[in-house]
């Protein structure tokens, strides 16, 4: 196997079972109390049944569940041939208009700086190994182009020949393995775009990885199960991701009302979800995962809205009442068939605006992806529920006592609020004003922030998919290589002290579903519930703050 420093792009063609290896003594260490390596759970490597059937062949950790080997010569030409086809298609205007300006201006003028590299989560974590280096699956990709497309896009059957090809980038061989490989790589990157974000030119590698991804999902028909068979397909046939179906959808939601009735109602107010109310100023989109994984989330909402009196919603609707979108990360078309199906929801109830509750890739895939798909004047305004809430909190709408949030508190920006919509005050402000003064918190906050925080947060580890993508040995990769420097940010901000404290709870602020699905994998995988470490959204802490409540919010208090 080829060493993490001594690998090169055109590595990725040679022809072997697998081509390089992650150890944990690879890995860069952890803070404190991790900083012992009996406390650091080990790295689970794949089934050698796996191997032979899946495409293990980069590190060893499969990604693509639905990628199996090609039995036959024949497969294996036509694995490279449709490849070759859905490159040509993305390097077409007719089929790739929207993204084809950012897409070449970043094949064309990287400048090899490697500013990118220091910015990257998961570069560091690994060590500096080359083969996570923001730009080497793109470097991959341009050398491919280079070699067997013309300045025009188009494709050259067999590729340009002669000892010239080297010299202007396109020293590769493309065989199966080097288009499995590259598939592969694709899903080693969060897409959080941080490189993009620090890149002098402001070139995205981001945007490359997910171009490849959408090669293999709508060229060949390959992605990962979660993200298209158990995602877009199944949210498009049952209305949500999750499986849930309208009767079950339905008979959630009032049971969270009596729930929140019978204890916080204290025998006054009776809460009750509005659904499918025509004409309504809002209808709030859910991550219908949270009814299941985390419904005090939606219940807090509920609570929050019917206290404000505002004029609002939730919809029974196919795709009505499950904000993802997770075409957003491997497929135009599948995005643009959850897109359109959202907006025809909310046409079809005459609301007046789409606010979006607390999952961040929705936030992205609704207000932002969703133009590029169909833009047009017929669409919906859609909104995060951030600076409506903080307006709410802020203006005395609710009662607030902060010393009811009396406990450490570490708040994780998502990437798609702050670094790909620019929301980075309102949180905070809502937390200024919720959280108990003096007693915690860091840089004169009442709360904890990490180092690297706002625009210039790191991801959760969990984004672009990984936090629902647990087939075979790929939460390995994901537990210990993309969580890693948000568990190092975690243990930073608290401190070693705190941290070993253990009868203070201390609370992850992540208000998006797919963070929280992170946090909850860093606590599992690391047992941080030994540490009294919770996590949770922000709407939360809100209703725990309020002195109407004289029962905890947060269920973490109340076993107190």
């Amino acid at each position: 196997m080829i060493k993490g420093n001594e690998m090169r792009p055109r590595d990725l063609s040679i022809m072997c079972d697998q081509l390089t290896e992650l150890t944990l003594a690879d890995l860069k260490p952890l803070p404190a109390p991790f900083n012992k390596p009996e406390m650091e759970p080990g790295i689970k490597m794949g089934k050698p049944e796996w191997a032979e059937k899946y495409n293990a062949h980069l590190d060893g950790f499969i990604a693509i569940d639905t990628f199996e080997r090609p039995k036959t010569k024949e497969e294996e030409d036509e694995l490279v041939q449709k490849f070759l086809r859905g490159v040509e298609k993305m390097l077409s205007l007719d089929t790739n208009a929207g993204i084809l300006q950012a897409l070449n201006l970043s094949m064309e003028y990287c400048a090899k700086c490697n500013t990118c590299s220091n910015a990257c989560h998961i570069f560091e974590a690994t060590g500096g190994h080359e083969l996570y280096r923001p730009t080497f699956r793109a470097e991959v990709l341009r050398m491919i182009v280079k070699k067997y497309f013309d300045k025009n896009g188009k494709l050259i059957p067999g590729g340009k020949k002669g000892v010239m090809v080297k010299f202007i980038g396109g020293d590769i061989e493309l065989n199966w393995q080097t288009v499995a490989r590259l598939g592969e790589s694709a899903y080693r990157c969060n897409l959080c775009r941080r490189c993009a974000q620090t890149c002098p030119l402001a070139l995205d590698n981001g945007l490359l990885a997910r171009e490849i991804r959408k090669i293999f999902g709508q060229e060949l028909g390959i992605a990962p199960k979660p993200l298209h068979e158990k995602g877009t397909e199944l949210q498009l046939k049952t209305g949500s991701s999750t499986g849930m179906s309208k009767v079950p959808f339905l008979d959630t939601v009032e049971f969270l009302d009596e729930d929140a009735t019978d204890l916080f109602g204290e025998g006054v107010t009776e809460y009750k979800t509005p659904m499918d109310v025509e004409g309504a100023d809002i209808l709030l989109l859910h991550n219908a995962g949270e009814f299941n994984a985390w419904p005090e989330n939606p219940m807090a909402f509920t609570m929050l809205f019917q206290e404000a009196g505002l004029s609002w919603t939730l919809s029974s609707e196919i795709c009505g009442y499950d904000n993802v979108n997770y075409g957003l990360w491997y497929d135009d078309a599948q995005a643009k068939k959850v897109a359109i199906k959202q907006n025809e929801v909310a046409q079809k109830l005459g609301v007046k605006r789409i606010v979006i509750a607390e999952c961040g890739h929705a936030h992205k895939a609704a207000a932002i992806f969703a133009d590029r798909l169909y833009p047009g004047k017929d669409r919906v305004p859609v909104q995060s529920f951030l600076p409506l809430m903080r307006d709410l909190v802020l203006s005395g709408t609710y009662d607030i006592d902060p010393s009811r949030n009396d406990f450490p508190v570490v708040l994780h920006d998502p990437c798609n609020y702050v670094r790909q919509m620019g929301i980075v005050k309102p949180q905070r402000d809502i937390l200024k004003y919720i959280m108990n003064p003096g007693h915690y918190g860091n840089m004169g906050l009442p709360y904890y922030e990490m180092k690297e925080h706002g625009v210039n947060n790191y991801c959760c580890g969990g984004g672009s998919g990984f936090a629902i993508m647990n087939s075979m040995n790929f939460p390995a990769y994901r537990d210990n290589v993309a969580h890693r420097k948000k568990l190092s940010q975690i243990l930073e901000a608290f401190g070693p002290e705190l941290m070993e404290n253990t009868d203070v709870p201390k609370y992850i602020c992540a208000p998006c579903s797919n963070c929280k699905g992170a946090m909850r994998s860093i606590i599992e995988h690391y047992e941080l519930e030994r540490f009294n470490v919770h996590y949770g959204g922000l709407v939360e802490l809100i209703c725990n703050a309020m002195t109407k409540y004289s029962t905890p919010f947060m269920e973490f208090l109340r076993d107190e």
